[in-house]
């Protein structure tokens, strides 16, 4: 079974950060099974192509930018930020031919707190109106970047890494080392959820045990954490004097392999200066899940029945996601 079909269409992905896409330069991905080309014009501008040349399949990415324009590397057509081609370089002077018949397929992309997103709609068609679903934002940090990012590839099906970010129950097991949680005592949890654009927030709350990490932070620490599809987790940590706000951003790119991505938004003004001792256990951390999903895979690989997370229906999204209490031990 091909379950790139499975992929959740027209809705927004994370891309990636602002800082690797430099003005004059491009970058190729794939996404949900998609070659796309990512590049910045000379002025600033962000545009994303499909990369595949109409005219002999040759990948965009191959040829050359000059900060306007793509110049495809077998016959030099040439495409600006829209994806409208404006040059076909072996027509004589004498030759006619209306170029607005050939365009690649242009996605919409925007750019928020540092990173770069991309609405992936259903279809070879380009969004033909501005889509309606708001981009996931940090809240309280305005448009200021991210302090620490961390990205990593996980083996799987971009479902099975959606389950990390909202699975509770795995923390002191998969998570167990003695800068987070050194033993596997479980405690029981209660907490409010209620339902939130796309997805499903967990309310407010005292933290009811602290880590080592959650004291760096502060004094009282309480936490929020909300989730929106296709694959977003944004935890904030706020504590007397400071917050600490992370982004998880999930997205799929091909039916085996999921990109997963953590940035870092803090107000804590040492942060700076340890980031370099802190990012080590920051990796360990989300390696902890990665090396679980590896391990995951060797039990999928006999097919057992497993649920979806979220297949696109082609309807209007209904959130099933109703305010209740929620208990379990952790």
């Amino acid at each position: 079974m091909d379950k790139s079909n499975f992929f959740l269409r027209n809705i927004w992905y994370y891309a990636l950060p602002s800082d690797r896409l430099k003005p004059g330069r491009i970058v190729a991905k794939t996404l949900l099974n998609e070659p796309i080309l990512f590049g910045r014009t000379n002025t600033g501008r962000v545009f994303a192509l499909r990369d595949i040349c109409p005219h002999r399949a040759v990948p965009l990415s191959c040829g050359r930018f000059d900060g306007k324009e793509v110049e495809c590397a077998y016959h030099g057509w040439r495409f600006d930020a829209g994806g409208q081609c404006s040059a076909i370089p072996s027509l004589t002077d004498d030759q006619k031919l209306d170029l607005s018949r050939f365009r690649v397929k242009q996605y919409p992309v925007r750019e928020i707190q540092g990173n770069i997103w991309i609405y992936m709609s259903r279809g070879d068609r380009a969004a033909v109106s501005e889509p309606e679903i708001e981009i996931p934002q940090v809240p309280e940090f305005g448009d200021r970047s991210y302090q620490a990012m961390e990205v990593q590839r996980f083996p799987c099906f971009v479902d099975r890494a959606v389950v990390g970010l909202m699975d509770p129950a795995h923390v002191p097991f998969v998570h167990r080392a003695w800068w987070w949680r050194s033993d596997a005592v479980l405690s029981e949890e209660v907490k409010a959820f209620s339902p939130s654009p796309y997805g499903f927030t967990m309310k407010r709350h005292r933290l009811e045990r602290s880590t080592f990490f959650y004291n760096l932070i502060g004094k009282n620490p309480e936490v929020a954490i909300s989730f929106q599809l296709p694959g977003i987790r944004i935890e904030q940590v706020i504590t007397d004097n400071n917050t600490v706000c992370n982004l998880t951003a999930i997205t799929p790119i091909t039916e085996i392999e999921t990109e997963v991505t953590t940035l870092f938004y803090t107000t804590l003004p040492w942060f700076a200066l340890l980031k370099p001792l802190l990012l080590p256990f920051i990796q360990a951390f989300l390696n902890q899940d990665r090396q679980i999903v590896i391990k995951q895979q060797i039990g999928l690989q006999y097919d057992p029945p497993l649920m979806l997370i979220a297949i696109s229906e082609g309807r209007p999204f209904s959130n099933p996601v109703k305010e209740r209490v929620l208990r379990w031990r952790s």
